[in-house]
C-alpha cells in the first residue's frame, strides 16, 4: 500500500466527513501516515468545506481526531 500525499489524505477526510463519516477510520489512518511523512501531527482544515460548519461540529471533529493523535486547526 502506498502512502497518500497530505493533500490526497485531507481531501479523503473532507469527502468522508461530508458523506456521514463513510470509512472515516481508514481515512484517518491514511492521514496519520501522510502527516508522519511530513513530520507533523497537525492538520489545517477549511471549515467552509464541512457540512456542519458550526462551533459544535468543529469541536466534535477536533475531539474525534485528537483521540486518534491528530491536532485539527481551522483556517480563518
Amino acid at each position: 500500500m502506498s502512502t497518500l500525499s497530505l493533500e490526497e489524505a485531507t481531501e479523503a477526510i473532507y469527502i468522508s466527513v461530508n458523506n456521514d463519516n463513510d470509512n472515516i477510520e481508514e481515512h484517518v489512518e491514511n492521514l496519520k501516515a501522510a502527516l508522519s511523512a511530513e513530520g507533523t501531527k497537525e492538520i489545517e482544515i477549511d471549515p467552509e468545506r464541512l457540512n456542519y460548519n458550526n462551533r459544535a461540529g468543529r469541536k466534535m471533529m477536533q475531539s474525534f481526531f485528537k483521540k486518534r493523535g491528530i491536532i485539527v486547526k481551522f483556517k480563518g
